[in-house]
């Protein structure tokens, strides 16, 4: 099999991609990378703890390495982190970098032309697929995840902490991407075929948060400023949070 890294988030384009990339079993992922935010020590955009990534990993059983990112950090300067990071795995013998882009364009080539400067290549295990039609089978086939954060331009308050599921979807304004491709909202999965257990989570206060707009988180996409962000906590009941 062919040797990869696995750029995860947490959220459910990641988990989607990872659970057919895991059944096809053309690449081996030796390791998952996610970026985490310097400032607040959580994934970056995502809001989640820490300790909640560490869950999943733990239950997805798959090594992780962290990027941490400083607050604002340029484009320029990100660039520079991510090559030192893909050259560390390149060292490796890792020659594939996978990703659950779905078909922002621009994003693609991006990370393509990063990729090939240290010797690697992209895989988009979703690429092009219907958003509508892949939300669809994430809840079919048993994932379930939380709205962590959204685009309080595009989804306000009463969307964030809301469990991913058909009365969701139908809730989505329109224009709104029913997979968030376009930054309108990021979730954490807390369940699903690709861990060994359900991860017990419950859901914490919501706060309104502004960002300047020149971090490399948003150069890629046309990212606005501010976002809603639901905490989410380990729960120590045996139970998860659930579809209602």
């Amino acid at each position: 099999m062919k040797k990869a890294v696995f750029h995860w988030s947490g959220g459910k384009d990641s988990a989607m991609a990872l659970h057919q990339v895991l059944k096809d079993k053309s690449y081996e992922v030796l390791m998952l990378l996610t970026s985490l935010s310097q400032e607040y020590d959580r994934v970056s955009m995502h809001g989640v703890r820490k300790e909640l990534l560490y869950k999943q990993v733990e239950l997805l059983d798959i090594p992780l390495d962290t990027l941490y990112l400083p607050s604002g950090v340029s484009m320029a300067s990100y660039d520079l982190l991510m090559e030192e990071k893909l050259k560390s795995f390149q060292k490796k013998g890792i020659a594939y970098a996978i990703y659950g882009d779905i078909f922002l364009e621009d994003l693609r080539r991006y990370r393509e032309v990063k990729l090939a400067q240290v010797g690697m290549q992209g895989v988009f295990p979703l690429w092009k697929k219907d958003t509508r039609a892949l939300l669809e089978e994430f809840i079919e086939l048993g994932f379930k995840a939380v709205v962590v954060c959204t685009n309080a331009r595009l989804l306000d308050e009463s969307f964030v902490g809301r469990v991913i599921d058909a009365s969701f979807i139908r809730d989505l304004p329109l224009g709104v991407d029913p997979a968030g491709e376009n930054g309108e909202f990021h979730s954490f999965v807390f369940d699903g075929p690709i861990f060994s257990e359900p991860i017990p989570i419950q859901i914490g206060e919501k706060i309104l948060r502004s960002y300047a707009s020149d971090s490399a988180e948003e150069s890629s996409v046309n990212w606005d400023q501010k976002f809603w962000y639901c905490d989410l906590m380990l729960c120590e009941c045996q139970h998860t949070l659930s579809a209602k």
